[in-house]
């Protein structure tokens, strides 16, 4: 008898089920690992806090979302890295080992390849110095996003892009922001060549001194919040809305 009662009581009920595309986003708040690797502004240099630069503010932003339970960040940011030196890290075990186990990687990287044309030819600089220095960066860059999709093909990946720390002093130099803005542009090519990646403009910040620290090359701790904010924007406009369901190939560039 029970078992006939229940049999009509299934027969007769109607029972939709949601397929994974139509649960409404938040509805299983999710634990996210984030991955931050590069240069000094990873790291966090100019931060008085010495707490990581843009990342905490980052992380208490989208701990406040609906949607996530809990952000993890690692902080990778070696002072002074370029192109070159980043690829080699990227070799390591310790940094393929933690891109496996993120969710998300944000890279900064450029500056100091910049800086060294600078350095090298302080004296009598040109923007032609710059040419040979900017056609590297293009390959490295490619290099960098292939080696961390060989790692993890699906990551979603976010490139913050250069600045001119020497606006402030040389507004009327336009070839420095030239220079930047062909860097950019190439950051900008090179992501766009990828799915899942994607390009934060931070430039337009950094015409202003009040946000840089006491070194006039590196944010301070309102150019690091400010830096946030505009990750903080990308990540939850574009990148979890997106996370986890979406699959991400190792590249779309033609060979």
């Amino acid at each position: 008898m029970g078992t006939s009662v229940k049999g009509e009581f299934h027969a007769n009920k109607n029972v939709t089920f949601l397929t994974k595309e139509q649960i409404p986003q938040g509805f299983f708040p999710m634990n996210y690992r984030i991955m931050s690797i590069g240069d000094s502004l990873t790291k966090g240099v100019g931060d008085s806090t010495m707490r990581g630069g843009y990342i905490p503010n980052l992380k208490k932003k989208l701990q406040g979302e609906k949607g996530i339970n809990n952000i993890e960040f690692l902080n990778y940011g070696v002072k002074g890295n370029k192109t070159q030196d980043l690829l080699k890290r990227l070799e390591t075990n310790e940094v393929q080992n933690a891109i496996k186990g993120s969710d998300i990687v944000i890279l900064t990287i450029g500056g100091n390849d910049i800086m060294k044309v600078v350095r090298d030819n302080i004296s009598h600089l040109e923007k032609n110095d710059f040419h040979s220095a900017k056609v590297q960066y293009e390959k490295n860059l490619y290099r960098i996003i292939d080696s961390i999709r060989i790692v993890h093909p699906r990551i979603p990946i976010i490139l913050i892009s250069l600045y001119n720390p020497f606006y402030t002093w040389f507004a009327d130099v336009k070839e420095i922001d030239e220079i930047l803005i062909e860097w950019n542009t190439i950051g900008q090519k090179v992501i766009d060549n990828y799915k899942g990646t994607y390009f934060v403009h931070i430039e337009d910040i950094f015409k202003n001194a009040h946000v840089l620290h006491s070194d006039y090359f590196h944010p301070n701790n309102k150019g690091y919040n400010l830096i946030a904010n505009r990750v903080f924007e990308e990540l939850t406009e574009n990148v979890l809305k997106k996370y986890p369901t979406k699959h991400y190939s190792v590249n779309n560039r033609e060979n």
